[in-house]
């Protein structure tokens, strides 16, 4: 996950370059904020869904030597991808954002609820029989080692 990050850091400095520079100013605020925070979102699932679809791998899943794979099916199909990807940042997402949030506001109560909220989908993985996280378990996907899969 951190590997991905980096490269999603990468991907939304480029995404942001190109926002500011259609906007034709470096300082964004209100409403162009906003529409920047939507930018990257659908660059993100532009990226992931690309990736996932064309070859099952990201660019840190092919370093990792991982792919995403439907049990029984030779790709995951654009319906299933999506499904991951919405389940992905719900999980995922809500568990990065609740690590930010439990910086910024330096709560203990509220980084505890929201880390035992959204840790869920991340901590199935502990206590899964296959070791797959919550949202690959619902969306009826796999990541497994490159030369597992056939």
């Amino acid at each position: 996950m951190l590997y991905e990050a980096a490269l999603l850091f990468a991907v939304a400095f480029v995404a942001t370059w190109l926002f500011q520079f259609a906007a034709g100013g470096a300082i964004v605020t209100g409403w162009q904020r906003t529409a920047l925070q939507a930018y990257l979102a659908a660059v993100f699932a532009a990226y992931f869904l690309w990736c996932w679809l064309r070859g099952g791998q990201t660019l840190a899943m092919k370093a990792w030597r991982i792919r995403l794979v439907s049990p029984g099916k030779s790709r995951v199909s654009p319906r299933t991808a999506l499904a991951r990807l919405v389940l992905a940042a719900l999980f995922v997402g809500s568990f990065c954002a609740a690590l930010i949030a439990a910086f910024v506001h330096r709560n203990p109560w509220i980084a505890f609820a929201t880390l035992v909220a959204s840790g869920t989908g991340i901590g199935w993985a502990l206590v899964d029989r296959e070791r797959q996280f919550l949202h690959d378990r619902l969306a009826g996907t796999r990541l497994v080692l490159v030369g597992e899969d056939g």
